[in-house]
């Protein structure tokens, strides 16, 4: 259910509608009760409560949206889906550089790609199962002063023939929360897969096993200041390569590809050096950590673990860089007298391939000292070690 009423959210956008909008997003950081009771002298109950949620939502997608978001109408749970606009607009980017004239998004939800693929430039139409989704996707295509067309059908239905690409963006959630199960999709990945044959492109979960991924498909993980975001996979001529991982920082973008890759082989596993490289999760996602040593000119630490040292602590957007400063005891009570010695009482602990869980650990450290630290735990060699870093800017 998207959790708005169709009725009321059409009423929300006339003239009147607009007004109880405006003044239930001043009013929208008071008291709940003490907010609808304000707006109820002007307004019925559900009026007021479409305006207070848009109101609501507004806020919470900021950090999606940007100053779009002042503008846009949404769903609590379209808005939970939608891609944020720094991964939308990239995708629109590399539609554009395949020179997409004409997009059909087959579940556009609440039309953050759409938006994105109508800012590029890109004739763009969506459908959705949802009329609630299609009429929020329409208001904010107006919102933002964009074309594009939005009707109410089944994505499967649709003949994609007549657009250069499709886009599609399966819903990952069941009646019993969100799913991994690709059987559980909708639409299915049976349907994916059909899409996959022609020039398309599907955004799926981070988690989607490399195994599924058809053969001559790029799969793209995107990752934005550090966070993984999502899949993509790319097909026919919009695929350049088989694993791609994009981060998108504050200082732009950047891509690595299997192509900068020489291999596990060719990489090989060393004792830890002076500089500890922590790949951005796109890179592991996309099975790409040994491009990220290759170019690092270092080793990787463990064979089963993501860590990459390095004697030099070159700056790459691929991966966060610490100095190794010393290796400390890696048993609890000697790792509590150590930093205690060193008079540690705010410590960041980094973790990887050991059963360890930072809160419980710092917890039962019990540090109290004046100084800032941070610690890797993790495994070199095949044993439990730890690190005291410095992080590199």
């Amino acid at each position: 259910m998207s959790g708005v009423d169709l009725d009321a959210f059409r009423w929300l956008l006339t003239d009147e509608g607009q007004r109880l909008l405006t003044a239930a997003e001043e009013v929208a950081d008071d008291d709940p009760l003490r907010a609808q009771a304000r707006l109820r002298r002007t307004a019925p109950a559900e009026h007021v409560a479409a305006a207070l949620t848009q109101a609501t939502l507004r806020r919470r997608a900021v950090p999606k949206f940007g100053a779009d978001a002042a503008r846009m109408y949404f769903t609590p749970d379209g808005l939970e889906q939608a891609t944020r606009t720094s991964v939308a607009s990239h995708r629109a980017a590399r539609l554009t550089a395949f020179r997409t004239g004409t997009l059909v998004d087959l579940g556009c939800g609440i039309g953050g790609d759409l938006v994105a693929a109508a800012r590029a430039g890109i004739t763009c139409a969506g459908v959705d199962l949802d009329p609630v989704r299609v009429a929020v996707a329409e208001a904010n295509l107006a919102a933002l002063d964009l074309p594009g067309a939005v009707m109410v059908a089944d994505a499967t239905t649709v003949d994609p023939a007549p657009f250069d690409v499709a886009f599609a963006d399966p819903a990952r959630r069941t009646g019993r929360g969100r799913s991994f199960d690709v059987d559980d999709w909708t639409p299915p990945w049976s349907f994916v897969e059909m899409l996959l044959a022609r020039d398309s492109c599907v955004k799926v979960a981070p988690g989607l096993p490399h195994a599924l991924v058809p053969d001559g498909v790029e799969a793209e993980w995107v990752s934005d200041h550090g966070e993984v975001k999502e899949a993509a996979l790319w097909s026919g001529l919009l695929a350049t390569t088989d694993r791609r991982a994009t981060v998108i920082g504050n200082g732009g973008l950047a891509t690595l590809t299997d192509e900068d890759d020489p291999g596990a082989a060719a990489v090989g596993v060393g004792p830890v050096r002076r500089f500890l490289l922590e790949p951005d999760g796109a890179v592991i996602r996309a099975g790409l950590v040994t491009a990220v040593a290759a170019a690092a000119g270092g080793t990787l630490i463990d064979e089963h673990i993501a860590y990459v040292t390095a004697d030099r602590g070159t700056p790459t957007p691929f991966a966060r860089t610490y100095e190794v400063l010393e290796q400390l005891p890696y048993r609890e009570r000697a790792l509590r007298a150590a930093l205690r010695e060193r008079g540690v009482g705010r410590l960041t602990i980094k973790k990887r391939g050991v059963d360890v869980v930072p809160e419980q650990l710092r917890r039962r450290l019990d540090l109290a000292g004046p100084e800032e630290a941070t610690i890797v735990l993790t495994r070199v060699a095949g044993s439990g070690t730890a690190l005291l870093v410095r992080p590199i800017a």
